[in-house]
């Protein structure tokens, strides 16, 4: 299965109107810390992968997630396997991590108002230290259908699929460091 996305920083404020528009359901505002992991023998940022925990906050509950992204498989748009599973204590997996070697590298922090749009999910992030940004987003075991429905999707709202930007927070971030 794969996490077929597009992502394009805008600003939100005409955004939420548009999604509005096209029937896009709100289904709420998540919080989310991301501490992204250093492998031991392999340079993540070089094989474009990724071992995260990330710690969720909602108005009504706390979770946290282990999360490792492989390599990116489409040029047009940000797809990859995804693996990910729960985690019930996120202090004592990040302490089995680094016990095991693994150091933090960096920490991503953003705010999440996602939507859904029939199979897709859409998502306005304010990411801290970056900005504002939409993500369309679907799980498929097909990238071009999926992808092309992400475009399809991205054009409703007025917005250029072209200025997709293909890179993690993560890897802006560190970019802008």
């Amino acid at each position: 299965m794969y996490e077929v996305e597009l992502k394009l920083r805008v600003e939100h404020q005409d955004l939420r109107e548009r999604l509005a528009t096209i029937d896009a359901k709100p289904v709420g505002t998540v919080t989310q810390v991301d501490t992204y992991y250093n492998h031991l023998t392999r340079n993540f940022a070089e094989t474009d992968e990724a071992l995260r925990i990330r710690r969720e906050t909602t108005d009504s509950e706390k979770k946290a997630k282990l999360t490792y992204k492989g390599p990116l498989v489409d040029a047009d748009s940000k797809t990859r396997e995804e693996l990910e599973t729960s985690v019930g204590d996120e202090e004592i997996m990040a302490a089995i991590l680094e016990s095991v070697g693994f150091d933090p590298a960096a920490t991503v922090e953003k705010t999440r108002e996602r939507f859904r749009c029939g199979e897709y999910t859409v998502t306005l992030d304010s990411v801290t230290g970056l900005g504002e940004f939409i993500e369309v987003e679907t799980e498929a075991e097909k990238i071009d259908p999926a992808r092309e429905g992400a475009v399809e999707l991205l054009e409703r709202l007025d917005l250029d699929p072209d200025q997709g930007i293909r890179r993690s927070y993560l890897g802006l971030l560190l970019d802008a460091e």
